[in-house]
């Protein structure tokens, strides 16, 4: 176990989460992009700084996978964001276009209790109007204002670059404040 600081990027198969780990860290191949949803079967470490790492877990809803191993990763997903004492954050990745599907409440349920802080990114934000994808926002945003008031959410996209900035921003207060 380190010292260290870890921010855990956390979202359904193929919402988007490698590629956004991808965009934030300005490699293209850190973490590996997939059209086949459930590619990321383990939790994936990688190190920034000494201290610092990002987390890449397991896609969760869709994956071709037995029910033993789909059991694994849910257990493995629930004892780290629930006991991890270098996890700072969550990074909940949601395609705008499916947003708070019930894996994702279930995802919120477990980690809302730890207190720690939660960032969702609403990503293929491209693959809406500037008009849809705002509505959308703030439909999340006023459920999560309510449900899980320790959330913030933003749109994102890796492909048109909407909310790098402000997702860095967020991951930089995380990672430098102890």
């Amino acid at each position: 176990m380190h010292a260290g600081i870890e921010i855990a990027f956390a979202g359904r198969s193929n919402a988007g989460k490698s590629s956004a780990i991808n965009t934030l860290t300005n490699r293209s191949r850190l973490a590996f992009v997939s059209k086949t949803p459930g590619r990321t079967q383990l939790i994936n470490y990688f190190k920034l700084n000494t201290d610092q790492f990002l987390v890449d877990l397991p896609g969760y809803g869709y994956a071709k996978v037995p029910d033993s191993i789909r059991q694994h990763w849910q257990n493995l997903l629930s004892n780290y964001l629930q006991t991890r004492e270098p996890l700072k954050g969550l990074v909940l990745i949601m395609d705008i276009r499916h947003p708070l599907k019930p894996l994702d409440i279930k995802m919120l349920d477990w980690f809302a209790p730890t207190g720690k802080a939660i960032h969702i990114l609403l990503t293929k934000a491209d693959k809406l109007s500037a008009q849809q994808a705002n509505i959308t926002l703030k439909d999340v945003a006023l459920y999560l204002k309510s449900a899980y008031p320790q959330c913030t959410v933003q749109l994102f996209s890796s492909l048109a670059s909407t909310g790098v900035e402000g997702a860095a921003t967020v991951i930089s207060d995380w990672l430098g404040a102890n």
